[in-house]
């Protein structure tokens, strides 16, 4: 039984969800009847039915030839919905444009989701762009600015045990090398990834503390053959300012919705 206030997990809910995560997961690698029905122990045919279900509602699609199958577009439609009804989000957005344009840098807004960080808004500098937007993706929280300045608000006991997946060279494995640099995120007042997520990009996280703990946090991503030590210094210090600016804009009390 799932933690769910004591009550039964519906199965076949359970398994639909399993199912369109593990596709959203594949990302531009399609899947094949028999991998889906393997991977979450599952007979073919109740797969088989499920995908076509899915199918029919936009959840999932399929190629021409019926052998192939990806998330649907019915996904990105309920994942813009969430964007747009959080308003935490709409709240924090404005700050972004702001240290987008004092810094030129990109900057992120993500929440911590289990072991990592969802990005929920991003502006993307103009001096360096990327291909694909981080809007709606993962990335592990050891291994980036935005997930240690928020594993820096919670107890070292919580830190699950290592080894832990190593993106790039400067990436952490172990949890005791992770939570010496969460003394030092926490001393400092703000996180620095030195290349521990992207390769020859630095990053500068701050949390938002509107929630206790903090579930959210900021970003400026810095490409190393830009980042100087005046550059650095000003980085820390507008991240600083949109932070308490963000902080004291968003909506409490009575009115807003408390989600959980």
């Amino acid at each position: 039984m799932s933690d769910t206030g004591g009550v039964r997990e519906v199965k076949s809910a359970a398994r639909t969800v399993e199912l369109l995560e593990l596709l959203a997961a594949r990302g531009d690698r399609p899947a094949r009847l028999q991998e889906l029905a393997d991977a979450l122990g599952v007979p073919r045919s109740s797969m088989y039915a499920l995908l076509q279900t899915l199918i029919s509602r936009g959840w999932v699609r399929t190629d021409v030839t019926g052998s192939l199958y990806g998330i649907g577009i019915h996904a990105l439609l309920t994942g813009t919905g969430y964007l747009d009804s959080d308003p935490r989000v709409r709240a924090v957005r404005p700050y972004l444009d702001e240290a987008s344009e004092a810094l030129g840098e990109t900057i992120h807004m993500g929440r911590l989701d289990g072991r990592d960080v969802a990005y929920l808004a991003t502006r993307e500098s103009h001096k360096y762009l990327r291909t694909i937007s981080r809007v709606g993706r993962r990335l592990p929280a050891h291994a980036g600015a935005l997930g240690k300045a928020l594993l820096a608000e919670r107890p070292d006991e919580e830190l699950p045990e290592g080894p832990y997946e190593a993106l790039t060279p400067n990436s952490h494995t172990s949890r005791e090398s992770l939570a010496a640099d969460l003394a030092r995120v926490r001393a400092r007042g703000h996180s620095v990834d030195r290349e521990e997520g992207v390769s020859g990009i630095v990053g500068f996280g701050f949390v938002l503390r509107y929630d206790s703990p903090a579930l959210d946090a900021i970003s400026c991503s810095v490409p190393v053959a830009r980042l100087t030590p005046e550059h650095e210094e000003r980085i820390v210090a507008v991240m600083r300012e949109i932070r308490a600016k963000a902080e004291a804009t968003v909506p409490t009390g009575a009115g807003s919705v408390h989600w959980r």
